[in-house]
């Protein structure tokens, strides 16, 4: 599956990126927005496209040979309506119109419950929740990941997934939710499915074929 990853460059985009490169059965094109980062995606084995989410035409260039998209751009809180709402929202227009296959979005947990995160996060939550819902309301075959708080600790492949779970310590690597990421594109028991992502003892393709149990 050729797939777009957006914000390919971001914190969880790059790994996602890696991960598409070292998979058998993908091929990674990574969107990015400044030229200086076209070299950085090319060295992780992506295939580097210029363009923003809040451009629909660049992400209609960008989706014109592509079978899949990861979304996993982001604002780092400074657009949240623009980027993380309206930008999402986009994509899912593009992916559409390109009639792709799959649709992975990379949300955040709490995103259904703003009210119980710190105030700080709370626009955050509900623009990524506005953005959820426009994807579930689609024609796309979709996933919603929520992941806990995100860490640079070294992946461990062994994560929890559900749709309500315990928060004990609700934190995951960044590079085991982009491993989530990737392989939610060929688990058919993700699809149409919304659950949230935290480390755990479980191998990550284990994981996600048990959601349907």
């Amino acid at each position: 599956m050729r797939v777009l990853v957006t914000g390919a460059h971001g914190q969880v985009g790059r790994h996602v990126v890696r991960s598409l490169a070292n998979h058998s059965r993908h091929e990674a094109v990574g969107l990015v927005r400044k030229p200086e980062y076209v070299d950085d995606v090319a060295s992780w084995g992506g295939d580097p496209v210029r363009g923003d989410v809040t451009d629909r035409e660049s992400l209609d260039a960008a989706l014109g040979e592509c079978d899949g998209v990861v979304f996993a751009a982001g604002s780092s809180g400074e657009d949240v309506w623009g980027v993380d709402r309206d930008g999402a929202i986009s994509c899912v227009d593009a992916a559409e119109t390109a009639d792709a296959e799959r649709f992975v979005m990379l949300s955040a947990m709490n995103a259904d419950r703003p009210e119980e995160s710190p105030e700080a996060l709370r626009e955050y939550l509900r623009a990524k929740a506005e953005a959820d819902d426009y994807l579930r309301d689609s024609t796309l075959t979709y996933t919603v990941v929520r992941p806990g708080a995100l860490t640079d600790d070294r992946g461990t492949g062994r994560v929890r997934v559900g749709a309500n779970l315990d928060r004990g310590d609700a934190t995951i690597p960044r590079a085991d939710t982009a491993t989530t990421l990737v392989e939610a594109l060929t688990v058919p028991e993700t699809h149409g499915e919304t659950f949230e992502l935290l480390s755990g003892d479980t191998p990550i393709e284990a994981a996600l074929r048990g959601l349907d149990s």
